[in-house]
């Protein structure tokens, strides 16, 4: 019997040893922020400050009208998305970006807990989110409704019924995305507010919305990175204005 058992512990050990090492290496493997985004993160003259917050990088305007809490697409650096809030916090929109265990959403859904009340004279606020974040931002969003006046998504799709919510929503992707699944986009359109807004940016692909190269299974993009961004800030900008006031 005893042998019996250590047979068991050991097999239960190397299985676990095997998942650890996978898991460790899937993680590891992730879209890395590429200068761009690295000079969007550096001292610039301006009205914009960054600061770095624990997990949080603030991108701070001097008189913020709204603010807007963002989560990274999975497997990517959460700082390859500097140079879209930094772009939105230019045009007045205090943006904090989240950093994620192991670079993915899903393990931290609840990264919005806290962040707002770091900044109490802000009164209105977004959750935001790329791909993978999105869809865990709009979870997110389904639980703390009253938390929110609107939820923008890019290049992503809510699983959870936001349709009954008070909830602004803004959907923008690219023409040329070739990662979101269109059919699950199409079929989960029915769980967002009958008054979204759809944003399709015509040359635009999946990547380009953060700063970290091409991505696997990407369209060919029309435009260009900067272009891409923005084009999405001009339209987060708009729908922020239309209930913030002028942006």
């Amino acid at each position: 019997m005893k042998k019996r058992t250590r047979i068991i512990l050991s097999v239960c050990l190397t299985v676990l040893l095997v998942f650890g090492i996978g898991g460790h290496a899937y993680v590891s493997d992730y879209y890395h922020a590429d200068e761009t985004a690295l000079e969007a993160m550096a001292y610039q003259p301006g009205s914009v400050q960054v600061e770095q917050d624990g997990d949080v990088i603030w991108f701070v305007p001097e008189d913020p009208t709204a603010g807007l809490i963002f989560y990274p697409g999975g497997k990517v650096e959460y700082t390859a998305y500097a140079p879209l809030l930094r772009a939105c916090a230019e045009k007045g929109i205090l943006c904090a970006l989240v950093q994620m265990p192991g670079n993915l959403a899903v393990l931290d859904a609840n990264a919005a807990d806290g962040p707002q009340q770091k900044h109490p004279e802000v009164t209105t606020w977004y959750i935001a989110g790329h791909s993978l974040g999105g869809a865990m931002a709009s979870n997110y969003a389904a639980a703390h409704s009253e938390d929110f006046d609107g939820l923008i998504l890019l290049a992503a799709y809510s699983t959870k019924d936001l349709s009954q919510t008070t909830l602004r929503v803004l959907s923008v992707y690219g023409s040329e995305d070739g990662v979101m699944n269109r059919e699950s986009y199409e079929k989960n359109w029915s769980n967002l507010p009958a008054d979204t807004t759809e944003i399709i940016l015509d040359g635009g692909c999946h990547a380009q919305f953060g700063s970290y190269g091409p991505q696997e299974g990407d369209g060919v993009p029309a435009i260009s990175d900067e272009e891409q961004v923005r084009r999405t800030v001009e339209a987060i900008s708009a729908f922020v204005g239309q209930q913030g006031g002028p942006v």
